[in-house]
C-alpha cells in the first residue's frame, strides 16, 4: 500500500477511536470544557511535533492565511458540532453522518469553481443518502412493556420506538460541511507543501483563542461542576487519536496522495467504528448498519474517483 493511502486509513481508524473516547465522558464533562480541552491538547501535541521537524519553515504567508480559514470551519465550528453530536446521536451515528462532507464537498466544487458532476458522482450522492437513510432512519423497536388490566391479565402496550434525535442528526449534517469547507481550504496549502504538524498546530492554535476567548461569556464561565480524576486524560487521549494524529495523517495523505483515495479511505470510519462499537457494548451492530455503512463508504468512493 502506498505511502498516502496508509496516512488516509490510519486517518479513519484515530477519528474511530476518538469518537469512542468521547462518548465515554457524555454526561461528565460540558461540551465547551470539552472543546477547550481537546483543542489545547491536540495544539500542544502538534505544535511540538511541528518544532522538533521543523515543520514552521513550510509555511508562507498565503498557507498560513488558508489554514487558518481552514481552521475556522474545520476546526472551530466542526470540531464543536462533532463534539456535540456525539453526546446527541452517539458515535456511530456522527461517524456515518460524517460521510456526508464528500458530497458537500462536491457540491461546493460545482457552485463556488464551476466543476461539472459526473454521472457516477451523481450515483454516489444518493448512495450516501440512501445508505445514511438506511442505518439511521430505521427505527429500533425496545421490547414492550406490560400493562396490567382491571381483571388481572396484562397487554402488552404499543412498542416505544428509538431512533437518533433530530438535534444530533442536525450537528453532524453541520459538521460534515464544515470539515468540507475546510478540506478545500486547505488542500492548496497541503500541496504546496506545509508540513501536516505544522497545519494542524495553525489550524488548533487559532481554535484555542476562540475557545479560551469563550470564557469571558458568563454562560460559559457558568458550566462548572466536579472533575473526575480520569475525564481529562480521557479527553486527552480522544485529542491525541483525533485532532492532533488523525487530523495530521489526514493533512499528510492530501500532501501527496491522490485526493480522491485519499478522500474515500479517510472516510471509512463508519466501517471501522461498528467492531469498536461492538467490542464496547458488547452488542454486535444491526445489520442495516453494517449495510448502511456499506453504502454510505461506496458512495463516497464514487464521488472521489467519479
Amino acid at each position: 500500500m502506498l505511502i498516502s493511502e496508509a496516512l488516509a486509513l490510519g486517518s479513519a481508524i484515530c477519528m474511530a477511536l476518538s469518537s469512542m473516547f468521547i462518548n465515554e465522558l457524555n454526561g461528565r464533562v460540558p461540551l465547551m470544557r470539552l472543546a477547550r480541552w481537546q483543542i489545547t491538547a491536540a495544539f500542544l501535541m502538534t505544535a511540538l511535533a511541528a518544532t522538533a521537524l521543523g515543520g514552521w519553515a513550510t509555511l508562507g504567508t498565503w498557507q498560513f492565511s488558508a489554514l487558518a480559514g481552514s481552521g475556522l470551519f474545520g476546526i472551530v465550528l466542526a470540531s464543536t458540532t462533532y463534539f456535540a453530536a456525539i453526546y446527541a446521536a452517539g458515535p456511530r451515528v456522527t461517524a456515518l453522518l460524517f460521510s456526508l462532507a464528500s458530497p458537500f464537498a462536491l457540491a461546493m466544487g460545482y457552485v463556488v469553481f464551476g466543476e461539472t458532476i459526473s454521472a457516477m458522482q451523481g450515483a454516489g450522492v444518493a448512495l450516501i443518502l440512501c445508505g445514511i437513510v438506511i442505518a439511521i432512519g430505521v427505527r429500533r423497536r425496545r421490547p414492550a412493556p406490560m400493562i396490567p388490566l382491571a381483571d388481572g391479565e396484562p397487554i402488552e402496550a404499543p412498542a416505544p420506538q428509538e431512533s437518533p434525535s433530530l438535534k444530533g442528526i442536525a450537528l453532524g449534517v453541520v459538521t460534515a460541511f464544515g470539515q468540507a469547507v475546510g478540506s478545500l481550504l486547505a488542500r492548496p496549502a497541503m500541496a504546496a507543501g506545509v508540513e501536516p504538524f505544522a497545519a494542524m498546530a495553525v489550524r488548533s492554535g487559532l481554535a484555542v483563542i476562540f475557545f479560551w476567548a469563550l470564557l469571558l461569556l458568563p454562560a460559559i464561565r457558568r458550566q462548572t461542576g466536579e472533575v473526575e480524576r480520569r475525564d481529562f486524560p480521557l479527553a486527552v487521549i480522544s485529542a491525541f487519536f483525533g485532532t492532533a494524529l488523525g487530523m495530521s495523517l489526514l493533512m499528510g495523505a492530501l500532501k501527496t496522495g491522490s485526493v480522491g483515495i485519499v478522500s474515500t479511505l479517510s472516510s471509512m470510519t463508519p466501517i471501522v467504528i461498528l467492531p469498536m462499537v461492538w467490542l464496547r457494548s458488547g452488542k454486535m451492530p444491526q445489520p442495516y448498519a453494517w449495510a448502511g455503512a456499506a453504502m454510505a463508504i461506496a458512495g463516497t468512493a464514487l464521488v472521489s474517483l467519479g
